[in-house]
């Protein structure tokens, strides 16, 4: 028989990544996490996790017990409310890509607790790989996040924008609708270093010969913009973006897009995508981009 700490111990490591994370969550040693793992793995007769220095991996194994166990896991959880007649509100797990405006999300804060419901939302923010492992992992619900071709999550569409340069509104440039990107050797760049789209960024201006002074690297996207006002340096960044004192001018031959929407987790609740949270993000979202995108307050 399988006890409930063991599939408690099984999901804390799924979800943080890591036997040393699981056990703080699960507020017990790792020698006591990895025993109970390895009794778990003896009781099934098969291995669950890939062991690294740096991460774990699920096997086929573990990831058709995922589900199981965090359907057990909602009954135990069900049943020990009901005992205590406690109504606690439905939370949905929902993943953010770092890359989404920050406004939009603060937006949807302030209606959600507008709305009502007794739904409660987790926010868990990542990069885009990141949030595909954890929906893999059964550590999220639902993600806002870019969704791609080959994906192989339950999507739902929302709206697909480009990208464009951001610079001060006195830049010389700054009145031109669309600049080559030979336009600007020598012109300092500043690095958004969680952009999906570096790499690529990166090779259209070294063919153009263009080989910039970085005079910072940040993960902030509302850093990014202050800098870019202050006149530090230009930025690629997705059209989704706009502040006081920052232009976007469209760069040549730079054709690249993103299509933002929601991902699924496949072991999700049926019904998620219908929710009152989930809806109220979806029309939010679909409402900004049909705008022409808000003004970004930095």
């Amino acid at each position: 028989m399988i006890d409930r700490y063991l599939l408690r111990y099984f999901l804390a490591v799924i979800d943080q990544g890591n036997f040393s994370k699981a056990a703080v969550s699960c507020n017990v040693s790792q020698p006591t996490l990895s025993a109970g793992i390895a009794k778990l793995e003896t009781l099934l007769g098969r291995p669950l996790f890939i062991r690294s220095n740096r991460r774990v991996e699920l096997t086929a194994a573990a990831v058709r017990l995922a589900g199981h166990a965090r359907r057990i896991e909602a009954e135990f959880a069900a049943a020990e409310r009901a005992v205590q007649e406690e109504a606690a509100p439905a939370t949905v797990r929902l993943g953010i890509l770092g890359s989404i405006p920050a406004p939009w999300i603060e937006d949807y804060v302030g209606r959600l607790h507008g709305a009502g419901g007794g739904e409660r939302v987790e926010f868990i923010e990542g990069r885009e790989r990141e949030l595909t492992e954890r929906l893999a992992r059964g550590g999220l619900d639902v993600a806002l996040t870019i969704l791609r071709a080959d994906s192989r999550f339950p999507a739902e569409p929302l709206f697909t924008e480009g990208y464009a340069l951001a610079m001060s509104a006195t830049h010389a440039l700054a009145g031109r609708e669309l600049i080559d990107g030979a336009e600007l050797g020598g012109e300092p760049m500043i690095v958004r270093r969680h952009c999906e789209l570096l790499s690529d960024t990166s090779r259209y201006f070294t063919a153009r010969g263009v080989r910039p002074f970085f005079p910072a690297r940040v993960t902030s996207d509302d850093r990014a913009l202050r800098l870019v006002r202050a006149g530090l340096g230009v930025t690629v960044m997705p059209d989704s973006f706009r502040a006081p004192g920052v232009v976007r001018p469209r760069l040549a031959d730079f054709p690249f897009t993103r299509e933002i929407g929601l991902l699924f987790a496949p072991q999700a609740a049926a019904g998620l995508a219908e929710r009152p949270a989930i809806r109220l993000l979806a029309e939010l979202v679909e409402n900004r981009s049909a705008d022409g995108f808000v003004r970004h307050p930095v």
